[in-house]
């Protein structure tokens, strides 16, 4: 028989290591849940020309089709790449039924053909949260998109996160003032700086026609960071400094109105999640989509993995206008192949089962059942030993499979009149102690896997 090899790409954990992921997927519900979000999920196939646009996306997207369909029989279809744009289509389609402003996520599988490499994946799960007005969306929308994150974040078995932010209009405005005309050409250079470096951006800038003294301005303000508003008076001095043009109203006052809300955001988050959000004017998201808030999040101690989680605000979802809004995605397999992969978390157990409940011999399996049976009715997770072997036999198992407990019924029981009464073994501890199957309780951190951090 050929040997099975793995397929790049497409990760398969083991059950433990799945507990984790179930678990993680989870708390981010929950979050989002208690912050008023609906939970949506989208088809994930979408017809080719919505997946593919005018973006770069292209070459990524898997095309789905029938074996033996017939040539131009059926719509061209794609899975999804991301979760954006089924939302666009979903909102799009809903509208009449969707109450604004829409408070979305969405957690689902998506595919993306690119190479794989550690903690990028061509199958694997994103969180989305957006928040979509109808006409207008308020200000205060892009705070609190990015407090429910940084909670959600919080809440898992990570070490603390960096929620780098910076704000369009301040950037734009700041541009537009050293004479900038591309603004969109020059973030997407300033985007890479973390790759090519301040000489590369200089270099890349100055080749599309920016000034030399301009180019040293934007580098200037891409240094600007503070974990509070104390940066504002940074940027203005840089400001008066640098500015060239003589029709400076326009943007001067896109880089007010920025600073004053990247101010709000830095405040906000840091009240709600101390020591979480960081201005820093070299965060670019080199997208034309931006067009406010933008956020880069970091694993501290992993910053080699890039941003965790980013996103931010969008005057326009759905192509030809309309719907403005605010949003933030996280890589959730990229997460959990660090968090397996570092040893910064593991599951107590793979299994759900908290007792194993032995068979005294094959003539009594039935007792044994109605045993089980009467902990299930009580919530508790539990499985009947397959075979009648040894007692010590049966624990053995029951410690190869990871369940924390042993129960041996009580003398005297059948099938039709069971008793509850028998012992319970914590086959960790060796304590065993009289139990009745209608009263007694695992300890809570055994009732279930867990989460354990490292």
């Amino acid at each position: 028989m050929a040997r099975v090899r793995p397929l790049s790409g497409f990760p398969e954990w083991t059950p433990t290591d799945r507990v984790v992921e179930a678990q993680v997927i989870e708390s981010l519900k929950e979050v989002f849940r208690l912050h008023g979000f609906a939970e949506i999920e989208t088809r994930v196939v979408e017809t080719l020309d919505r997946l593919a646009g005018k973006s770069e996306a292209a070459k990524e997207i898997y095309t789905l089709g029938r074996l033996n369909a017939e040539p131009d029989s059926e719509a061209k279809l794609g899975l999804h790449f991301d979760l954006t744009v089924p939302f666009a289509r979903y909102v799009e389609e809903f509208q009449n039924d969707l109450a604004f402003p829409f408070r979305r996520f969405q957690i689902q599988k998506v595919w993306r053909g690119e190479r794989p490499q550690e903690g990028r994946y061509r199958e694997f799960y994103q969180a989305d949260i957006d928040v979509v007005g109808r006409e207008n969306l308020p200000a205060h929308l892009e705070v609190e998109v990015a407090v429910v994150m940084a909670r959600a974040l919080a809440a898992l078995p990570i070490p603390a996160v960096s929620m780098h932010v910076n704000n369009r209009q301040l950037v734009e405005g700041f541009y537009r003032g050293v004479g900038i005309d591309d603004v969109a050409g020059a973030l997407r250079s300033v985007d890479k700086l973390d790759k090519i470096g301040p000489d590369g951006v200089r270099a890349e800038v100055t080749d599309k026609g920016v000034a030399a003294t301009a180019a040293d301005a934007i580098l200037e303000l891409a240094r600007i960071s503070a974990t509070d508003g104390s940066f504002a008076a940074a940027v203005e001095d840089l400001w008066a400094t640098t500015q060239t043009i003589d029709d400076i109203a326009e943007p001067e006052q896109l880089l007010k109105d920025g600073i004053a809300a990247l101010v709000a955001l830095v405040e906000g988050v840091n009240a709600a999640v101390p020591g979480t959000a960081v201005a820093d004017l070299r965060i670019a998201r080199g997208l034309d989509y931006y067009t406010g808030s933008v956020y880069e999040t970091f694993l501290e101690g992993h910053e080699d993995l890039g941003s965790i989680c980013s996103g931010g605000r969008y005057d326009s979802l759905v192509a030809g206008g309309g719907f403005p809004g605010v949003g933030m995605s996280i890589g959730v397999s990229r997460l959990i192949s660090r968090v397996l992969g570092a040893g910064l978390a593991h599951a107590s157990r793979g299994v759900p089962s908290a007792v194993l409940v032995a068979v005294t011999d094959e003539d009594h399996r039935a007792t044994s059942a109605v045993i089980a049976d009467r902990l299930r009715a009580r919530g508790i997770a539990c499985e009947v030993s397959p075979s009648a072997a040894k007692f010590g036999k049966q624990i053995q198992y029951a410690d190869k499979r990871g369940i924390p407990f042993v129960w041996f019924p009580g003398a005297g029981g059948d099938a039709d009149n069971a008793i509850g009464d028998g012992e319970v073994k914590d086959i960790r501890s060796g304590e065993q102690v009289p139990a009745d199957a209608d009263s007694w309780l695992p300890p809570e951190g055994d009732a279930r896997p867990i989460i354990v951090r490292a």
